[in-house]
């Protein structure tokens, strides 16, 4: 099947890719201003056996997501979408800009419509589809100096639920993945591996593959009967 990935040049969009084309899927890894990390992922997948190509859009951008997903879409549907865009700008309530607000959201929260509801009917044709998307244990639990993340992520999983209510009876499945602490070069900054074993009870921080690994078993047949549901991966955080 085609899958789409956006955000999928970050490391975590990376993993997922791999992750999906060693499942045999046809990936389109996405980016929008780090279209070179892109192509570098699909032909990573290519080497390794497997197709990918790139693609470059801003999810903000409701028209030229639009008509970038009408030219993927022109010769066959996409089965499987991962919603996996998404920015952090961290600050406490009181002093954060509307800017910060504003952009947190849009990435997250309205990239989810941009990229989601042009696809939904070409998906809902074929009575076969697969929407995942990347929300964050800070949607759950929240997290000081990121309401606005939180909030955006929060957003994310409720759309989630709601959506997976509309098309579930299409064969179409949606959930959502709330990450802890995934390693990355942000989560190092954030998270020194000594304050990690004081919050994670499994006392490391997640692996990128190891989210992949849940995005593909959710894509897969096998979770054909789960819809709706928030799978947390934080090694016992919450």
């Amino acid at each position: 099947m085609r899958a789409l990935v956006t955000g999928g040049s970050g490391a975590l969009g990376q993993a997922i890719c791999m992750a999906l084309a060693q499942a045999g899927h046809e990936v389109w890894v996405h980016a929008n201003r780090h279209l070179g990390a892109a192509e570098e992922v699909a032909r990573r997948i290519g080497e390794a056996g497997g197709a990918a190509q790139a693609i470059a859009f801003d999810v903000t951008d409701a028209d030229a997501a639009q008509a970038a997903l009408e030219g993927l879409i022109e010769d066959a549907p996409v089965q499987i979408l991962v919603n996996n865009a998404g920015i952090h700008d961290d600050a406490p309530l009181a002093g954060m800009t509307r800017e910060q607000w504003r952009r947190v959201i849009d990435v997250s929260l309205n990239g989810f419509f941009n990229v989601t509801q042009p696809l939904l009917l070409p998906m809902i044709r074929t009575r076969h589809g697969r929407i995942v998307n990347i929300a964050s244990l800070a949607g759950v639990m929240g997290n000081r100096g990121q309401v606005n993340y939180s909030a955006a992520k929060a957003g994310l999983i409720g759309a989630t639920k709601a959506l997976s209510l509309e098309v579930a009876s299409r064969g179409i499945t949606v959930n959502a993945i709330a990450p802890g602490v995934i390693a990355s070069a942000m989560a190092e900054r954030a998270f020194p591996a000594e304050r990690i074993k004081q919050l994670v009870p499994a006392q490391r921080a997640g692996q990128p593959e190891e989210v992949a690994g849940m995005v593909a078993y959710l894509v897969s047949d096998a979770a054909a009967y789960v819809t709706g549901q928030v799978l947390s991966i934080n090694g016992g955080l919450a």
